[in-house]
């Protein structure tokens, strides 16, 4: 007799056993990889651990191979490295100036320079390059004293005013000013009195020299300061042609003395103002010119009933061939030759008499503004 249920039944007794036997053992040998994977991590978070400690130790470290201002200050802490440039960049530049110009001597004391210098903002520039990069790079380099080989500036700093105002101070005391070429006139004749050269500080080399010993301590204390002549407006050798004519009226010597260039040319007798009515003594030019002009008479007593009037060219105008007013109503003018005879005296009313050819000579060779000195 055939029993199905039974059969099924024994051979579902036998696999049983079998599958958890099976399951226990993937069960125990999981174990080791979960400790393992554990311990890995655990390992990995130790040497993230003792990177991050050592990193952080040397937060405020420079790399090696950095100077600031020529300062080298790799390796060191940043207090360390203050320090360094405190005596080595700034306090070599706290230091009295002198300048030396035209046999004068100028000081700039330290403490009127008031030298500072940007020392944090340049070291943590410095800082902030030795650190670049992610953790293990920058403890790789640490590790490995790595250079950085970066030179920084240091910017340097003086009180505002001081360059300027050393400049000026000997600017003052240098300058001379230019004298230019003039000519004095007298009764015998001319003198002349050379142009002498001035002068100048070279303001501009002499602020770039301060600055350059005020920022850098290679730089010398001690300058020398240049400057350069200043040209007159007229050397002796221009003012000849600044006078192309001159005229001497000599009242004692009765006589006209005629300079071009600053060179007497010629001489020409003459007559002046009489006792009241004197030729007026001074320095004057040539007003305007007239050829075989009209007197204007003037309204003064002698002039009687002339006074005021107006003489044309001919007979009864004593005014002859020529004109050059030099003081409103006195001027150099010709005479009729029957009147020579008053050359040499003092006959006029104020004028200059000269004869015909002497006065037409006088005129063509003196221009309007020529000097007219009345001795």
């Amino acid at each position: 007799m055939w029993h199905p249920v039974r059969v099924n039944a024994t051979v579902h007794d036998q696999r049983a056993p079998a599958s958890r036997r099976a399951t226990r053992r993937r069960s125990r040998s999981r174990v080791p990889f979960f400790v393992l994977g554990f311990l890995v991590v655990l390992g990995a978070l130790a040497v993230v651990g003792g990177a991050y400690a050592y990193d952080h130790s040397r937060s405020d470290r420079i790399a090696p191979g950095v100077k600031i201002g020529g300062v080298d200050v790799g390796g060191l802490s940043t207090a360390a490295a203050r320090e360094r440039l405190q005596q080595r960049a700034v306090e070599p530049r706290r230091r009295t100036l002198r300048v030396h110009a035209a046999g004068h001597t100028f000081t700039l004391p330290a403490k009127t320079s008031k030298i500072t210098a940007d020392v944090d903002v340049a070291l943590d520039r410095a800082l902030a390059d030795s650190r670049r990069g992610w953790l293990g790079a920058r403890v790789a380099n640490a590790l490995t004293n790595k250079r950085v080989d970066e030179s920084l500036s240091l910017r340097i700093h003086y009180a505002p005013g001081v360059v300027a105002g050393l400049t000026k101070r000997v600017a003052a005391a240098v300058k001379r000013d230019p004298v230019n070429a003039t000519v004095k006139a007298n009764a015998g004749g001319l003198t002349v009195h050379d142009s002498h050269r001035g002068r100048a500080l070279d303001e501009s080399s002499l602020k770039h020299k301060l600055a350059a010993s005020l920022t850098s301590a290679r730089r010398p204390a001690t300058i020398k300061a240049t400057t350069h002549r200043v040209a007159p407006e007229v050397s002796t050798s221009q003012l000849a042609s600044k006078y192309p004519a001159y005229i001497i009226v000599d009242r004692k010597a009765h006589v006209l003395r005629f300079y071009e260039h600053l060179k007497q040319a010629n001489t020409y007798p003459i007559a002046v103002g009489k006792a009241g009515l004197e030729t007026p003594a001074g320095l004057y030019d040539v007003q305007w010119k007239e050829t075989n002009p009209s007197w204007h008479v003037p309204n003064s007593s002698w002039a009687g009933a002339l006074a005021g009037k107006t003489i044309p060219p001919g007979p009864d105008d004593p005014i002859k061939a020529r004109w050059m007013a030099f003081n409103g109503g006195a001027g150099i003018h010709g005479i009729d030759p029957s009147e020579y005879g008053s050359i040499g005296q003092d006959a006029s009313h104020g004028c200059v008499r000269m004869r015909i050819p002497d006065v037409i000579s006088l005129y063509a060779r003196s221009p309007v503004h020529t000097p007219v000195f009345v001795a």
